[in-house]
């Protein structure tokens, strides 16, 4: 989250008009996260928060908005959109789509614990339980088509070395598309689940958040970007004890098939890929804004080649 578009008191007044929330109290911008413009909202009736869409049309929100009350609906802690008073989840703010979804308790977690990792292993299983019955779907956005269209974008910004990783990995992940994942289970899948997208209060989770990378893709991948985050400390440590946590309490919910097993360090290096090539794009080609956090891509990079040498196994084995 970020502050890319400056909103007034003005423009939240006119917004909350179409809306049965109460009058403006206060708000703030918010400064963590990539991608749009996020603030709070307190009103006289509750809290919640409002996201102006930077880089997305009407046409793939509506997805979005559907996905989030689909899986409130089935019980699963995440951020839940607002209705409009015509029925609507969408406005516009500054010329730009936004919605204004529940406020959720809690916070984020820089250093969980492994009873968080736990907590969330069930909230992931359930919610990939829960996205069965959804029936709209949406590609991912961030695939392998965009990241070698960014690799483009990236000549002359990149040494040999890691302009020859690059090149070498998108080679091995179209091999994988076309030989190692059709066997994988997919749905659609949150996609961008790092400890900043996840609330809780005490270990208990208490919402996701962020669901704008959402999209129909490998539940495997969910899994991965997962371990890369929670599993792994800033110094780039595997924490098996984290991940062990997570992925028992998924499994006892949804169990993993010998497929995903087979995948799983090819899913793990293609996660690293990702993010990695993201935040390189984010870095070369900075968006403008108010307040904006951009992260250094050099651990996804680091974790990348850890796990072409040697990637921790989906789950302990008897």
């Amino acid at each position: 989250m970020s502050v890319y578009t400056r909103v007034t008191e003005d423009d939240l007044r006119a917004l909350l008009a179409d809306y049965s929330i109460g009058e403006l109290e206060d708000f703030r911008g918010i400064s963590a996260g990539i991608t749009n413009t996020n603030y709070f909202v307190d009103t006289s009736t509750g809290r919640w928060v409002l996201t102006l869409f930077e880089q997305m049309d009407n046409g793939s929100l509506p997805f979005f908005m559907q996905l989030m009350d689909h899986l409130a609906g089935h019980g699963v802690p995440g951020a839940h959109p607002v209705a409009r008073n015509d029925g609507g989840f969408l406005s516009r703010v500054r010329n730009r789509p936004a919605a204004l979804v529940y406020r959720l308790a809690g916070a984020s977690i820089e250093t969980p614990a492994t009873g968080h990792c736990a907590s969330l292993g069930g909230v992931v299983a359930e919610m990939h339980r829960a996205v069965r019955s959804f029936g709209e779907a949406q590609p991912n956005s961030r695939g392998l088509a965009w990241i070698a269209e960014a690799r483009d974008r990236l000549n002359g910004c990149l040494d040999s070395d890691n302009a020859e990783l690059l090149d070498d990995e998108i080679a091995f992940q179209r091999e994988c598309v076309r030989t190692t994942y059709p066997a994988l289970p997919e749905a659609v899948i949150h996609a961008d689940m790092f400890r900043d997208n996840v609330l809780f209060e005490g270990e208990r989770v208490s919402g996701v958040i962020d669901f704008y990378y959402a999209c129909h893709d490998y539940l495997l991948f969910d899994l991965a970007v997962i371990c890369n985050d929670w599993a792994f400390d800033d110094r780039g440590t595997y924490l098996a004890a984290h991940w062990q946590a997570f992925i028992s309490a998924y499994h006892r919910r949804r169990a993993l098939t010998a497929a995903e097993h087979d995948a799983w360090p090819a899913m793990l290096r293609a996660a690293a890929l990702r993010f990695w090539v993201s935040r390189l794009i984010d870095y070369h080609f900075p968006m403008d804004g108010d307040v904006t956090h951009i992260h250094d891509p050099t651990p996804f990079e680091r974790l990348l080649r850890a796990h072409r040498e040697s990637a921790p196994a989906l789950i302990d084995r008897p």
